[in-house]
């Protein structure tokens, strides 16, 4: 599932343009086709295409892991799960097997929801908080500094991995960049967080900033066959890395199952200090 930076860079692209794909900020919705009923949450399928035709993209970007077009008087949501994905084509190109949605942009250009899994969901709504309203706060908002990470982890006895996977704790981030940040933080992923020091929640917020800054600097990672352009994968301190040597100190990676993800740490970068109670 594509994760903050991820996303962050698909809307950048379709904000701004690039690698010869036209910006869409200012182009106005002149139809859609629905492909896969259930691609769309909100509203009916009667309702969605009458009402989105006509209106005029002002603005695209992300929060946590949902991509948003800002319109003429709605929001449209995105959120790709495991395996959507958002295209750019020519008006007229042929549909390919997993085109799910499509919108008819002017100027001759196609936005194309391609979802071979078919988890991801469309919304159209009047109020963005509809849908985003629960997310916590975003990593990299100023806003959050390491005193108040640090009364949200204190309000809790989870597991520090789970926790911040949780997008009501904190929006965007999954299972790579999670590992990667606690490895950065030195954090044992089963450390409970109300455990946590004030000194280690500001290293464990400055690490989640540095891996997800470093992540969208290298366009997120590639590691599927859906995520295109990204080179994050090739700098991974941890995630995928089992039995590799950690770049601090040589260790062999372990990996481990927590809240049924694969789990990927350092044993001796990242040492469990809380059996017993200690």
């Amino acid at each position: 599932m594509p994760e903050l930076p991820e996303v962050e860079t698909i809307a950048r692209m379709l904000r701004l343009g690039g690698r010869e794909q036209p910006a869409l900020v200012g182009r106005r919705i002149l139809g859609a086709n629905l492909l896969w009923e259930r691609t769309l949450a909100e509203p009916s399928s009667a309702e969605f295409v009458p009402r989105l035709t006509g209106q005029v993209i002002e603005d695209i970007g992300r929060r946590g892991k949902f991509l948003y077009f800002r319109l003429t008087r709605d929001w449209l949501l995105y959120h790709l799960r495991m395996s959507g994905d958002l295209l750019v084509r020519p008006a007229r190109t042929p549909r390919e097997t997993h085109d799910r949605l499509v919108l008819e942009l002017d100027d001759d250009i196609q936005l194309v929801f391609n979802d071979a899994r078919k988890f991801g969901r469309v919304w159209l709504v009047d109020e963005v908080d509809r849908v985003v309203g629960s997310l916590g706060p975003e990593p990299l908002d100023e806003g959050l500094t390491a005193e108040s990470l640090f009364s949200r982890l204190h309000a809790t006895h989870r597991q520090i991995k789970p926790l911040l996977l949780d997008q009501t704790f904190l929006a965007g981030l999954g299972n790579i960049y999670v590992d990667e940040a606690l490895n950065l933080a030195k954090l044992h992923p089963l450390t409970p967080a109300n455990r946590l020091t004030m000194e280690q929640a500001g290293r464990l917020l400055e690490s989640i900033r540095t891996v997800l800054r470093d992540g969208i600097a290298r366009n997120g990672a590639s590691i599927d066959w859906v995520y295109r352009g990204g080179d994050f994968q090739n700098y991974f301190r941890v995630y995928q890395r089992t039995g590799e040597p950690c770049p601090e100190c040589g260790t062999p990676i372990a990996r481990i199952v927590v809240g049924q993800r694969g789990t990927h740490f350092c044993p001796q970068c990242q040492p469990f200090l809380f059996l017993n109670g200690g």
